[in-house]
């Protein structure tokens, strides 16, 4: 901008100059595989053990990680000194159950598998049946019910027309309610939601599985398995077959509407569980022009711990993706020191308990978002990034993207400018369907930002032959593909922060 200022005679002409703006290839190109090589080959050493969610191991990680930030003057998002969102979780070990239906007791684990969350002692005399226990926007299973503070009993599957195609989606191909763990946890979830205290879901498949598992532990020696807080009255659920449910609902196989079912069933629970804490780590860096809005780039810290007295030092899962945050942080740190800061914030979520039902992730975005979801404007995952599968060994610069375009069309498009313009990989698609069956949209921690239409894209090198191994060490990370995705994640990164407007949510579910 130029200003004529007249002083006395003189007329002076002074020049305002903008800042020019900043060549994001500057910070990218700080991204370096052998900075990312020395941290990964600390952070996947033997002495995080494994990196085990409430583990020894674990509190290493995350001091770790937090000296990282303090080193890069990197702030808390608590604006103090405390880097961790402390979550509380509990070592579930096999609860003491009974079970009688109509006064013939039910054998545990081969009837019916039961909670392990709750102590409760109670009978009823009814319970509502709701078909499939299907909610959605053309069909619901709940129609003209109240299922608030009962019980309820849902069976598997999804009804389908008369030319086969499913009632919810109109064609054949399966959907989130027809069949599986997914289907399973949605009519549970969707039970409690509508107000159901406790549901009888009645999976064979699941039963089966189950079933034979726990069947083969040992009390005596069994450690338990972690899991979320359970508050006082959370709800709760057993699982059974449908041999055993016909004792509950006698036509449950051939007839498909809801009903009240006059029973007497009976249950005591008595749960077995190890309180226990661990830590999501929280690093920010605050938007210039609008601090509200914020970007969260995540990855999830925890692995497996040590398996049979060797260390699982999940290089790959997800000691590639924690590295790569580090390092895409750095960048953005070199960009303020040239004069440079993000016009939006940025959250650098490290979340623990990913390995144990995406727990960290979970707390965040259902109880506990530091930041207001609705100013969330976008999650960028990475979980697995430092590798190759079996279906690129003759292309290896690839990585999978997942879910960029599912709930808005410009992060897609961000994302595949940003790959042409700075870094050409090749953007693989595969795994990129909600009804994909490798289920990955729902397995790593983007999905619990999806869940609440937040913009996601998971970057993904896919799964290898030391996946979940005590093989995958960081030895085996090819740098040079680490370093280039890393780089993409960034320049991604780069644009939501930087453009004028937030990204649009277009397709929201």
């Amino acid at each position: 901008m130029i200003k004529n200022l007249l002083i006395g005679v003189f007329t002076i002409t002074s020049v305002a100059c903008a800042q020019a703006p900043a060549d994001p290839t500057v910070y990218g190109n700080s991204i370096t595989s052998e900075e990312l090589k020395e941290l990964l080959y600390t952070y996947a050493s033997d002495e995080f053990e494994g990196r085990e969610t409430g583990e020894p191991g674990q509190k290493k990680a995350v001091q770790y990680l937090k000296d990282q930030y303090v080193a890069m003057n990197v702030a808390s998002a608590y604006g103090n000194d405390n880097y961790f969102q402390e979550i509380p979780f509990e070592r579930q070990k096999l609860a003491e159950a009974t079970l009688t239906i109509n006064g013939k007791e039910a054998t545990i684990y081969e009837d019916y598998i039961p909670p392990r969350n709750v102590t409760v002692d109670e009978t009823i005399t009814e319970i509502i049946y709701v078909g499939y226990g299907i909610d959605a926007d053309n069909y619901s299973d709940y129609t003209n019910l109240d299922v608030k503070d009962k019980v309820v009993i849902i069976k598997s599957g999804e009804p389908q027309n008369e030319d086969g195609t499913y009632v919810t989606s109109g064609t054949k191909e399966k959907t989130q309610w027809t069949s599986g763990r997914r289907a399973r946890r949605l009519k549970i979830d969707t039970a409690h939601k509508l107000g159901a205290k406790v549901v009888f879901i009645v999976d064979d498949l699941g039963h089966n599985y189950y079933s034979k598992a726990y069947m083969k532990i040992d009390p005596e020696t069994y450690e338990g398995r972690i899991s979320e807080f359970s508050e006082e009255g959370a709800p709760y659920y057993f699982m059974t077959n449908t041999e055993f449910a016909k004792t509950i609902v006698p036509d449950i196989t051939t007839n498909h509407t809801p009903k009240t079912v006059t029973t007497n069933i009976s249950y005591s629970i008595k749960k077995d569980i190890e309180l226990l804490s661990s830590e999501n780590v929280v690093a920010y860096i605050e938007g210039s022009e609008k601090p509200d809005e914020l970007i969260i780039i995540s990855a999830h810290l925890d692995h497996l711990g040590i398996e049979n007295g060797e260390v699982a030092n999940g290089a790959d899962d997800d000691g590639s993706g924690t590295v790569a945050m580090l390092e895409i942080a750095e960048a953005f740190q070199q960009a303020i020191k040239d004069g440079y800061p993000p016009k939006r914030s940025i959250l650098f979520l490290h979340l623990t308990g990913e390995e144990k039902g995406l727990l960290g992730s979970k707390y965040y975005a259902d109880k506990d978002p530091i930041f207001p979801l609705e100013n969330t404007v976008a999650n960028l995952n990475i979980d697995m990034i430092g590798r190759v599968d079996k279906y690129h060994k003759d292309d290896r610069n690839y990585v999978y993207v997942i879910g960029a375009d599912m709930l808005s069309s410009e992060l897609y498009q961000i994302n595949e400018k940003a790959n042409k313009t700075y870094t050409n990989i090749n953007l693989d698609y595969k795994y990129n369907n909600e009804t994909d069956p490798n289920r990955y949209y729902y397995r790593s921690d983007h999905y619990n930002f999806a869940k609440h239409n937040i913009p996601v894209a998971f970057y993904f090198n896919g799964t290898h032959e030391d996946y979940h191994k005590v093989t995958d060490t960081p030895d085996k990370i090819q740098y040079d593909l680490l370093e280039k995705r890393t780089r993409l994640v960034f320049y991604t990164a780069w644009e939501l922060v930087n453009r004028a407007q937030r990204i649009v949510v277009d397709k929201a579910k």
